[in-house]
């Protein structure tokens, strides 16, 4: 938890440092200094945390991998179908990110189910017809308890877990986390409140410009 609100709070001053003539977001998550020699000199490369290869199966029964994401920005989130608290605030929000984008190629949402147990398929693709999302730019995804709980915490730095005290006995927070087309974190916002997921919008439309360049 304190890992992704430190990415938070970085990624603000970051933004408010930087003019709206040369904003560009931060790269967020672990980093590593790489050396190597060019032409017997030592040059130090960074090389950025990325999301790695992943299999899941979405609404549709089919499967999602990593590879359905390459050349595309997109935002990734956690939930659950059956979740009465921040979930429904959460997709409310992201259903304006996905009325804004719908259609763009560039740009796909890919929500992963944190209840392993009951979010098979069948009922994601009824939790997706709720919502009134149609096609698979934005995925509703599920898969095993390892493969899901890893991939938030190690691939996204969110936290999600299983709580024997809470009510509903599943924990998660309520990121969303911009992801670019090289696959490296350039976004934490709190998906429940407007204006975090407003500044996302825009933060969106600066990746797809930044490619653009």
């Amino acid at each position: 938890m304190k890992t992704v609100s430190l990415i938070l709070i970085i990624t603000t001053l970051l933004q408010s440092c930087t003019s709206k003539q040369d904003h560009k977001l931060p790269i967020l998550g672990n980093r590593e200094a790489i050396e190597h020699q060019v032409n017997g000199k030592t040059v130090v490369d960074t090389v950025y945390q990325t999301v790695p290869a992943f299999s899941f199966l979405n609404q549709d029964s089919v499967q999602v991998t990593n590879k359905d994401f390459n050349n595309k920005i997109y935002v990734a989130d956690f939930f659950f179908t059956s979740c009465n608290t921040i979930c429904p605030i959460m997709h409310r929000n992201m259903l304006k990110v996905y009325e804004k984008f719908k259609n763009n190629p560039q740009v796909k949402i890919l929500s992963h189910s944190i209840d392993v147990k009951y979010d098979l398929p069948s009922r994601l693709k009824k939790y997706a017809n709720k919502l009134g999302v149609q096609g698979n730019q934005w995925e509703f995804v599920h898969g095993s308890h390892d493969a899901i709980f890893d991939v938030a915490a190690k691939s996204y730095l969110v936290a999600a877990y299983e709580d024997v005290k809470d009510p509903q006995g599943l924990v998660h927070q309520g990121w969303f986390v911009l992801v670019d087309k090289q696959k490296r974190l350039r976004g934490a916002y709190d998906g429940t409140k407007e204006d975090q997921v407003q500044q996302m919008m825009v933060d969106m439309q600066t990746l797809l410009n930044e490619d653009e360049k």
